[in-house]
């Protein structure tokens, strides 16, 4: 919407306003609208369970539909936050499980941002408390065809893509059964959420209660209403308010929100009291002060779609209500107990009995007020809300990272959040990276996984399971309050990160016996000793490789014989020195040198001719398809990917034997192993398949065999079983 076409529904909306509440309303709803706009607060970074987006600038819908829901849901343990329309940026898909759209007409962000929320198996909701959604209804109503062509126009538009936006919604929420049966013929999935009272709208009844007396020479008969003057409601009972007024000099009335007393109220003087539009705040005093309360609807389908809340309100300061026989005050208020029902020529002679029968009166006013006390406050009716969107919201399964940096254990993680998307889980990855290496540590596409970083959000959603990468993590874990089920994917025996003296070693053997936590793994070496030395029952899959990544290319040998050494310098597990110790005492001129490190240079001493740093996991077989072979001489790993994948690629590899690669290494049929700690055999091997073709073939076929293998498609339904 361009900005001119803004302005002019800006000026149709105020006019509006302005022709059926008054100045008042007018100056609220503004100052509301320019508060939003000028606003560049956002909710505080948050990985919470929904989010409202608030479509609309009139206070009272907000209030019941976003304010009160949201009520609702924190009392039954979701977290919740809400945003205006125009301040929904695209960011917070990351940051919600569920999204409810409450009146939002479509934008061109909308258009993006639901589709991409559904993408990562979220679930978006559509609000609506009126039947704002397709033009056969709103122009059944009268004022629609007074405005002028443009404001029609522009007030058209509104309604449209309001419907647009609850068609790309796939369930609703709406307030009474009549919006429901009007609304399921857009979106089949609709759940019926009444209006409630909110806890602080009880607790300023009680208040009012308490505070104000009523007139026993009197009866008050109340109309709360925003406009009465252009009221076709009105026309139906003012007949019957004027009979009782001539007849009984103890009648009072009591209009709220009407901008003039209409001529026909005007001869009875102040037995007849117009009060401005208010706060509802104040409400509940202007209320406590009658004695009936009348809440006239003519049988039109808006009218039939509107929510109980007149008679909800009255009930909370023990005022009898007498109502329209259709719609939601049909279906929520028992005849004579809670209320009186009444048909349209019937309004005299239901206040006539109200009027006379101060007993009934107060026994209505009792009756409903212990309903609406025990059955319609947010406090109360949470449970259905809740459990409706429980119902619906996929399984949420949260990984804790100590970083998202490109390394082998991070890949597999992130290979199981593909799997677990793919089925339909909605999977969260907190990033615990500090704030000191956050520039310059790689943040993982928000398009395809839902990540964010710990010290720059407040974490308070709901997790299913929520499972700790590394003993760092496995703390929070076990303290975050917010979970059924806590979980630790040990990947590596993370004690012997750290060298031997170091207080942390203890620590970090601590959290292996953990109670009360799923243990999960991805080596037959890690189930071995989890179990042995911690008495813990551990889940397992093995891992699996991307073969798509790994290019196979020939290797001829000819010119030089191109070496690949992989692992970190900093890292003493990786044993990179010992690598470089081998590969500098093979001939220059007839061996070509590369290094992939995934984050630390080469030390000054190493001799290398192509150096690879954090090189993306997709681009990684890339760099191992232009070598011939790998030397890998790690110490200790729990899974050793990179022999593998240089086997995916049809290369050779010379790898000193461990437990992380136990499983699939066999010397002379996939791989020559050496010894540890004794360089001379690592030349050796290496030197000996740039001599011999034979050999060569014979471990290109072994390797091209094993990796086919550890084909990720292979393990699948493994992983998927580690999460039932």
């Amino acid at each position: 919407m361009s900005k001119i076409d803004e302005v002019k529904r800006l000026a149709h909306l105020t006019k509006q306003v302005f022709t059926e509440f008054g100045p008042k309303l007018v100056a609220i709803k503004g100052y509301n609208y320019v508060k939003r706009k000028m606003s560049r607060s956002r909710p505080a970074n948050k990985l919470a369970d929904v989010l409202f987006i608030n479509g609309t600038t009139l206070p009272h819908p907000e209030r019941f539909r976003v304010d009160h829901q949201m009520e609702q849901l924190e009392s039954q343990g979701l977290s919740c936050d809400k945003v205006f329309y125009e301040q929904l940026d695209l960011a917070m898909v990351n940051r919600y499980r569920c999204f409810v759209f409450f009146r939002t007409p479509a934008t061109d962000l909308i258009r993006e941002f639901i589709p991409c929320a559904k993408s990562l198996n979220k679930v978006v909701f559509f609000d609506i408390d009126d039947l704002v959604i397709d033009a056969k209804y709103t122009e059944l109503i009268p004022y629609v065809h007074t405005m002028p062509p443009g404001e029609k126009a522009g007030y058209d538009d509104g309604v449209n893509r309001m419907r647009e936006t609850l068609l790309l919604c796939d369930h609703v929420i709406t307030t009474t059964e009549a919006l429901a049966g009007e609304l399921e013929t857009y979106v089949p999935d609709v759940f019926v959420n009444r209006n409630v009272a909110s806890d602080e709208l009880v607790e300023h009844s009680a208040a009012a209660l308490e505070a104000v007396g009523r007139d026993p020479d009197h009866v008050v008969i109340g109309y709360f209403s925003g406009s009465i003057t252009h009221n076709s409601d009105y026309a139906m009972v003012l007949p019957a308010l004027r009979q009782l007024l001539d007849e009984d000099a103890k009648v009072r009335l009591r209009i709220v929100g009407i901008l003039d007393v209409p001529d026909e109220l005007k001869g009875y003087g102040d037995r007849v009291e117009a009060l401005d539009f208010m706060d509802w705040r104040k409400m509940p005093t202007a209320l406590a002060g009658c004695d009936i309360q009348i809440a006239p609807l003519t049988d039109t389908i808006f009218n039939q779609a509107k929510s109980e809340n007149k008679w909800v309100e009255g009930a909370l300061v023990k005022v009898a209500t007498a109502a329209s026989n259709l719609g939601a005050f049909r279906h929520e208020i028992e005849d004579g107990v809670t209320g009186v029902l009444v048909e349209p020529d019937g309004w005299l002679d239901a206040l006539r009995d109200l009027v006379s029968h101060p007993d009934k009166r107060t026994a209505i006013a009792e009756a409903a007020y212990q309903e609406v006390i025990q059955h319609r406050t947010t406090l109360k009716t949470g449970r259905s809300l809740a459990e409706h969107i429980r119902s619906i919201l996929p399984r949420h399964i949260g990984y804790v990272l100590p970083t998202a940096d490109v390394s082998g254990g991070v890949n597999v993680i992130l290979k199981h959040v593909d799997f677990l998307q793919e089925q339909g889980c909605h999977v969260s990855i907190i990033n615990q990276v500090d704030a000191g290496a956050l520039k310059t540590s790689r943040r993982l596409d928000p398009d395809r996984y839902n990540e964010v970083v710990e010290h720059q959000t407040m974490v308070v959603c709901n997790f299913d399971l929520l499972i700790g990468s590394l003993w760092t993590t496995v703390e929070t874990v076990q303290h975050y309050p917010r979970k059924l089920e806590g979980g630790y994917f040990v990947q590596n025996f993370e004690v012997d990160f750290l060298p031997s003296g170091d207080a942390e070693r203890i620590n970090a053997s601590a959290h292996y016996a953990t109670p009360r936590l799923r243990y999960l793994t991805m080596s037959p070496w890690c189930v071995k000793w989890l179990k042995e030395l911690y008495g813990q029952d551990a889940r397992l899959a093995c891992n699996g490789i991307d073969l798509a990544n790994y290019p196979v290319r020939e290797r001829d040998f000819t010119g030089k014989v191109k070496v690949l050494v992989e692992g970190d310098s900093r890292d003493f597990n990786k044993n990179v020195d010992e690598a470089f110790t081998v590969t500098n005492g093979l001939d220059p001129a007839k061996f070509e040198i590369g290094y992939l490190s995934y984050r630390h240079a080469a030390k000054d001493w190493y001799r290398v001719d192509n150096f690879f740093n954090k090189v993306p996991p997709e681009e990684v077989g890339q760099v191992y398809a232009k070598y011939d072979i790998l030397l890998k001489t790690s110490t200790l790993e729990s899974f050793s990917y990179p022999p593998l994948e240089m086997m995916a690629t049809g290369g050779f590899v010379v790898v000193r034997p461990n437990d992380g690669n136990a499983e699939y290494v066999e010397d002379g049929v996939n791989c020559l192993t050496y010894t540890g700690g004794d360089p001379q055999t690592a030349v050796a091997a290496i030197e000996r398949l740039a001599a011999e073709p034979k050999l060569r073939e014979t471990l290109r076929n072994g390797g091209l065999a094993t990796a086919a293998r550890y084909s990720w498609d292979e393990r699948k339904a493994d992983v998927l079983r580690l999460y039932e």
